[in-house]
């Protein structure tokens, strides 16, 4: 009988997520022979419309919308070589404050519950050794990103398949990086200061579990973020060109939050202890 490879699942909220936090290890373990699955939540059709016309915007047809992000998301991952592309289809949020929020079959007001069942019936199907989503505020807050990282957690506790669960993350100390890379491509970069009441984001060096190199593959990662051409206005790091963006996102970085191999930390590989 044929052993069975290792599977690396990774829950993302909307078309274009994949590529940003996890292209990398997508790519890397694709090419390792670990089976990939990418789960995205969302529609998106919240984003950019063709034209760049905004949400809520005259022309901006979500229905449009929809279809093009889905189509760009077939090309992102195809060149991340992912295995199997499952999408849920819930209605995108829009950020926080949106009316879209609070509208019927959006993914926010969807029951945890009842989405939860749906991503485990996939964890059931494909048993990931492996799963990978965001922490508690969704890294920044995103309701969409809030809500994936919450029917991921609960189909796990569902299923008790994964060995292994992480979060994305990014270290602190790479946030002056990403500020003096933005003021050079003229973007507008405030960290947030004592009296913001926006969460800080990431987290110290020394609390990050896991440390997974991806510069060999920093081409695909570009590649498939160049694949969402139509939110191109959102995508900055996009203007940094290959080489530079694969310098500055070559590295993934995670919070190791269920494990159950006992491999020591910190770690450079999300299968350490499995293989």
């Amino acid at each position: 009988m044929a052993k069975r490879s290792l599977t690396l699942m990774a829950v993302h909220a909307h078309p274009d997520d994949e590529a940003t936090s996890t292209g990398g290890v997508l790519a890397r373990y694709a090419a390792e022979g670990v089976t990939t699955v990418l789960v995205t939540c969302t529609d998106g059709r919240c984003g950019d419309g063709p034209g760049g016309v905004k949400p809520g915007d005259p022309g901006h047809d979500p229905a449009a919308v929809v279809a093009m992000r889905q189509a760009e998301l077939e090309v992102s991952a195809a060149r991340l070589k992912v295995t199997h592309l499952e999408t849920l289809g819930y209605a995108d949020s829009g950020m926080m404050g949106w009316s879209t929020n609070d509208q019927p079959g959006s993914f926010w007001t969807t029951p945890v519950e009842q989405a939860a069942d749906r991503l485990a019936e996939l964890i059931r199907r494909y048993r990931p050794d492996v799963v990978v989503t965001y922490d508690e505020n969704g890294f920044y807050g995103h309701p969409d990103h809030i809500q994936a990282h919450r029917i991921t957690m609960a189909a796990v506790a569902q299923t008790d398949i994964p060995a292994k669960v992480y979060w994305t993350t990014v270290p602190r100390t790479a946030f002056e990086e990403f500020g003096r890379v933005m003021k050079e491509l003229g973007v507008e970069w405030d960290e947030p200061d004592e009296s913001s009441d926006m969460p800080e984001l990431g987290l110290p060096d020394d609390e990050i579990t896991t440390w997974v190199d991806t510069r060999a593959h920093g081409a695909q990662k570009f590649e498939a973020l160049a694949a969402h051409a139509s939110q191109t206005e959102n995508i900055f790091f996009l203007q940094l060109g290959q080489e530079r963006f694969t310098e500055l996102m070559g590295v993934e970085t995670f919070v190791r939050v269920r494990d159950t191999t006992d491999a020591p930390v910190p770690e450079d590989d999300l299968f350490a202890g499995l293989r």
